[in-house]
Formats: C-alpha cells, sequence, structure tokens
C-alpha cells in the first residue's frame, strides 16, 4: 500500500527485454532499497529484483511482466524517462496522500497544460472510458504514482492543480502535452462499485 506521496524521481538507465516482459534498471533513490521490497514506479508496484549494494552499476533493478507492459507506459519506456519512486507505507506512519495500490487500472494521457502564473500549472487530462465513473470532483486519482485532485471532470476529462514542489519533485515537472501516464483510480470508489454490483 503507497500513499502517492513521491519519495524520488530518477531517470532510467537500462531496458532489457526479457521473454514477454521487461527488466528495467533506475538510478539508485536517495534511500535503501533491498530485493523483494516493493516500490511503486510511477505508480506501478514492482518488486526489487536487484539491490544497487551488489548491482555491478549501481542501479536498482525492476522486472515488468506482459500484463504491466499492457496497462501502463512502460511499454514505451526507454532509457533517459523519469520515474517516480516512492516506498510502501508503514503501518502507524501518516497517510498524507490517498490510500494508493499500485495496481494501474489504464494509461491516460496529458490533454493540455497551462501555466497559472505562480510557479503553478494546471493540467488537464483525459482517461479511458471505463474510467469515467471513477471522476469525482474533488476525489482522488493516482497519476504516474502521484495523489492528486480531480477538478471539474467532464466525460473522460479533468483537470489537475499541481503547485510549485510537485513540479520540481516529480516527473510532471518535464511533462509535455499528449504525454501518457499511468492511472489508478480511487481505491474506495473501485470497492464500492464492486460492492454495489
Amino acid at each position: 500500500m503507497f500513499t502517492g506521496l513521491i519519495e524520488a524521481c530518477v531517470p532510467i538507465l537500462r531496458v532489457e527485454r526479457r521473454g514477454e516482459g521487461l527488466r528495467i534498471g533506475v538510478v539508485s533513490p536517495p534511500f535503501e532499497v533491498e530485493i523483494g521490497q516493493s516500490i511503486a514506479v510511477s505508480g506501478c508496484c514492482l518488486t526489487v529484483a536487484e539491490d544497487p549494494r551488489t548491482s555491478a552499476s549501481g542501479e536498482v533493478a525492476f522486472d515488468l511482466s506482459a500484463e504491466t507492459l499492457a496497462r501502463t507506459w512502460f511499454s514505451r519506456v526507454a532509457p533517459g524517462d523519469l520515474v517516480n519512486l516512492e516506498r510502501a507505507v508503514k503501518v502507524g506512519d501518516r497517510l498524507d496522500g490517498h490510500m494508493v495500490s499500485g495496481h494501474v487500472d489504464a494509461r491516460g494521457r496529458i490533454a493540455l497544460i497551462a501555466d497559472v502564473g505562480d510557479g503553478g500549472k494546471v493540467l488537464t487530462f483525459e482517461v479511458a472510458p471505463e474510467l469515467e465513473r471513477f471522476l469525482v470532483d474533488k476525489g482522488s486519482i493516482t497519476l504516474d504514482g502521484i495523489s492528486l485532485t480531480v477538478v471539474e471532470p467532464r466525460g473522460p476529462h479533468f483537470q489537475v492543480s499541481l503547485i510549485p514542489h510537485t513540479l520540481a519533485h516529480t516527473n510532471l515537472g518535464t511533462a509535455v502535452e499528449g504525454q501518457v501516464v499511468n492511472v489508478e483510480a480511487d481505491l474506495i470508489g473501485k470497492w464500492i462499485e464492486r460492492l454495489l454490483r
């Protein structure tokens, strides 16, 4: 379980095809990791496959399955791409973001970026039609692992306001219109929908 509060934003160093999946290596983050640990990588819960302390290149590696590639932008990943990292939350820690499972539902797209003049930006996103029902004004959504608030949802489109801190510490700081993001709808909304069905 994660909170959507990003701890590091690092570049991908290596992309290696492995059968139907991939292994990616990223710059070692400023926190300790160990093999088998779960880390949200741009919103996708992945397991550490190589520890930087034992890796010849000093990078952290993750294996991505065919299912992960089908649902995320990792299907088009390349060295140099920036990824957001967050360690799993510990029981008893503050939950400053919202409850995030790290199980990406679908891809979304940045439709528009507007500078609002205070160092922040407003981004308009478009998601797949099957996620529209989870877009609730002032509700939570996870985009590339970042806990954000939905503003003015209209069909498959909605906005998020990004403060300078978010822009400086996540991969959305270098985002461009048309860029694809990993989307996880609000976990509680998905549970409620399932129960009501």
